[in-house]
């Protein structure tokens, strides 16, 4: 830093209102769950609905959009909320965000076409991108980092509940009242937690930073961050700047993830992947995105600021999670196609077969801080994602046909090492940054996850329909005339098995058991390579930056900035100093300085 505190390399973002002051966690935790509730549940709620939403709207060629465009808008508004929080707080930004899943509950359930409806979907993924991302970071807020498994373990049960509840409830409903009501049930319970929000979380009052100050080498001039480069605040009276936000840079987000997303989805499935319409949507997002390159550089306050990706503790994670959302397509979208054209179940048991990871999950993800309090982040993530690799490796090994309970171990199994890998690599970057870049941290890793997860349900996508497609080819002469004709009538085949001859549904049950095997090896390579990212570029300790959620006063810009310069690659021919183990040998080190100094900055 050569003895100047506020001019820094790492885009340091603007003086916010500082964690909140709460005299009861309980309640705004409600709230917190509450809220996840929504965007959880919608996300299963809808899928067993879907039969009387076509039969009612029309539309069947494009109802798999009612999904892609909830996603879509929830993967591209990810790191916009993320700034927003750190810019304007998290309370005004959750608020908005509840309010306007609900404006989308409430104008999907008035839905009068397919097309209607889509766009609605479309309005509440906007919502749910602030939810996902605000109610994460405002969990890290209220709790120190050896407390932040609790909470975060509480909101993974919220996800594994509403994974087994969200179908057997959408069902419900959809045969017992009128598929409306599934979007109409969010209403109450957003305005419980709206009115939670609202009455018990509150925010410390955002302090703007001046227009002018004096800087480490004794001159009087205006705050410079990233670089030098100038800040666009605006100001106001008192000589003080307002937050500008960077408008321009979340149009392009939106744009360039919009593009890539629409060509992820709709690649191999609307049209082939060589096709004009693929080619020219995947080049338009690249235009998109250099452009949102450029903006994001000159931008005084950008969306994604470079140090998102110069800190080594982030990059890392972020890698490694959009790992995360590429392995769990093998579960979530292959694993209940396997279950039931494989194993012959109904839909409702293998939705059972799933469920063991998601009950196995919250579980691990609680007892996680045990061992990242004793070993440190990086390796406790290690060790997860290793174990998850080799159980995915084990899939394959299934015998065939097998039992039921096989894959549920699997799955039990998968769901422990997970727990083991995600929870402590969210807490370790929500640790290592302070209140004024949390919200962008959190949001840069959950959208990588979200990409990621779209990026493998395109190619694990594209990988079981050549593997079928190959089998369907080599089948042997003499099931020729039994066997469908294309992809999409495989499934609709097994489903009736007693219209196919004994040896050609056989034949089809082993070309999907052999299409799901190798999706499941992909998964357990993106494991790997998800290990590799932590390996190499993670630092062994994560920094933490000192942070009482009671006490702003920890969340200096003197603290954030020297956080952000031990997560920095050295200098070449600089020593490499590690900072100490977050926890010690004993998990109970003691932190830095009385004021605010990360751990190990005693150096």
């Amino acid at each position: 830093m050569g003895g100047t505190a506020r001019h820094t390399d790492q885009d340091p973002a603007p003086q916010a209102a500082g964690p909140p002051r709460v005299e009861r966690r309980g309640p705004v935790v409600a709230a917190l769950m509450l809220a996840m509730a929504l965007a959880a549940l919608d996300s299963t709620i809808i899928s067993t609905a879907v039969p009387q939403i076509v039969g009612d709207l029309g539309g069947f060629s494009v109802f798999s959009w009612l999904f892609a465009g909830y996603l879509l808008a929830v993967t591209v508004s990810l790191p916009v909320y993320g700034k927003l929080s750190d810019t304007f707080g998290r309370k005004p930004v959750l608020l908005v965000g509840i309010a306007l899943f609900l404006v989308g509950s409430l104008l999907c359930a008035t839905a009068w076409n397919m097309a209607s409806l889509i766009a609605f979907r479309v309005v509440q993924g906007l919502g749910g991108g602030a939810l996902q991302g605000t109610v994460q970071t405002i969990a890290a807020d209220l709790y120190p980092h050896r407390e932040r498994a609790k909470i975060q373990a509480r909101l993974s049960t919220v996800w594994a509940t509403s994974s087994v509840a969200g179908p057997a409830l959408g069902g419900l409903i959809a045969t017992y009242a009128d598929w409306r009501w599934i979007f109409l049930v969010n209403l109450p319970v957003g305005a419980v937690a709206l009115l939670l929000v609202v009455r018990h979380l509150h925010e410390p009052a955002r302090a703007p930073r001046a227009s002018a100050e004096r800087t480490g080498d004794g001159h009087t001039g205006t705050r410079r961050t990233d670089g030098g480069r100038r800040t666009g605040g605006r100001r106001t009276g008192g000589g003080r700047e307002r937050p500008r936000v960077d408008w321009a840079g979340a149009l392009g987000i939106f744009c360039s993830g919009s593009l890539l997303l629409t060509a992820l989805v709709q690649g191999g499935v609307a049209w082939p992947w060589l096709s004009t319409p693929s080619l020219c949507l995947l080049a338009a997002s690249a235009a998109c995105a250099a452009g949102t390159v450029v903006i994001e550089r000159r931008a005084a306050e950008p969306i994604i600021p470079g140090w998102v990706w110069r800190r080594r503790t982030i990059a890392a994670v972020n890698l490694s999670l959009g790992g995360l959302g590429l392995l769990m397509i093998a579960p979530t979208v292959f694993l209940p196609t396997y279950a039931q054209s494989v194993l012959g179940l109904s839909p409702t048991a293998a939705g059972f077969v799933l469920s063991a990871m998601t009950l196995s999950w919250p579980v691990s993800a609680a007892l996680s801080s045990r061992v990242y309090l004793r070993i440190g982040f990086r390796q406790s993530a290690i060790v997860g994602m290793s174990l998850a690799a080799l159980i995915l490796f084990a899939f394959p090994l299934l015998p065939y046909p097998g039992s039921a309970w096989q894959p549920a171990l699997i799955m039990l199994l998968l769901g422990g090492a997970l727990g083991l890998f995600q929870l402590p690599l969210i807490v370790g970057v929500q640790s290592s940054v302070g209140w004024a870049e949390r919200g962008t941290a959190t949001g840069s890793i959950l959208f990588c996850r979200q990409v990621g997860q779209s990026v493998g349900a395109a190619l694990f996508g594209a990988v079981a329909n050549a593997t079928m497609a190959a089998r369907l080819a080599d089948a042997p002469d003499s099931l020729g005339g039994d066997l469908p004709d294309d992809l999409d009538s495989v499934s609709r085949a097994l489903e009736h098995p007693g219209e196919l001859s004994a040896e050609a549904a056989d034949y089809l049950r082993r070309a999907v058991d052999d299409s799901v095997d190798y999706v499941y090896l992909g998964a357990a390579l993106a494991a790997v390579l998800a290990v590799l990212a932590l390996l190499l570029l993670a630092p062994r300790v994560f920094p933490t930056h000192v942070d009482d959620p009671t006490d702003p006063a920890t969340d200096s810009p003197a603290a954030s900035d020297a956080s952000a310069a031990a997560d920095t690659p050295a200098a070449p021919g600089a020593p490499d100093h590690p900072e100490p183990p977050v926890d010690g040998p004993a998990g109970g080190a003691p932190t830095g300085p009385t004021g605010g100094g990360p751990r190990g900055d005693a150096r």
